[in-house]
């Protein structure tokens, strides 16, 4: 696996750092290919830095009752460093992260990542920076959760799904819908039936498809 090219081109501070310290990395790094619905980090050490290379990645938070809400979603080319509490140390609560699909990804070791960034503040602002922009991701799903209606979360839902798959078809479950929405399969389905009597969406085994964007995009707003 040829990390030196790859950790070019997702880390900004690649080219900043000593030969010495892209070669420890480089060293502490393996390629995981994670099988769909595969717990990869549980919040109980540090998994590492996680960066995926194919598939798709879920990390969420889960109350005491096992209750789950999804923080957000990873894709090709994202990176995860919520899994690195040794890197960060202001992380104090526990951060579950799931392969929402087979996934195949590069995994730097938690202590060398830290042990580098350590000697090197290109790395340390670069990790903070990382994890500072996705908590505007979980605040966003907390604002949803607390102050938007059901119909509003669902169609806000249904359109970025759209968007982000370039494909008017979600081929989603009503349990994942739910899972990733922070919501009851039951309320989820009962709104989805909704949308259907309205002519906005077509729920099938497939998944849902949506009819009519122009209705969706106005409940969303």
């Amino acid at each position: 696996m040829m990390f030196e090219a790859i950790y070019k081109e997702a880390f900004p501070f690649w080219e900043k750092i000593s030969d010495r310290d892209r070669e420890y990395i480089c060293q502490n790094s393996s390629y995981v290919k994670y099988p769909k619905g595969k717990n990869i980090h549980d919040g109980s050490e540090c998994s590492g830095v996680i960066l995926v290379c194919s598939g798709s990645l879920r990390l969420y938070i889960m109350s005491e009752q096992g209750k789950d809400i999804t923080l957000y979603r990873l894709h090709k080319g994202d990176l995860c460093m919520l899994s690195a509490s040794c890197v960060l140390d202001a992380v104090t609560f526990d951060v579950f992260v799931d392969a929402e699909e087979e996934s195949g990804c590069c995994v730097v070791g938690g202590p060398a990542f830290a042990a580098v960034s350590q000697r090197n503040p290109d790395i340390k602002i670069f990790a903070l920076e990382t994890a500072v922009s996705r908590f505007s991701d979980v605040m966003w799903v907390m604002q949803q959760i607390l102050f938007m209606s059901m119909d509003k979360r669902l169609a806000i839902f249904l359109s970025d799904e759209a968007a982000r798959s370039g494909s008017d078809t979600i081929a989603l479950t009503h349990e994942q819908i739910a899972r990733y929405m922070g919501s009851a399969r039951e309320v989820v389905s009962r709104m989805l039936k909704y949308f259907a009597g309205e002519g906005i969406v077509e729920v099938s085994r497939g998944g849902v498809t949506i009819l009519d964007k122009k209705r969706l995009r106005k409940l969303a707003l």
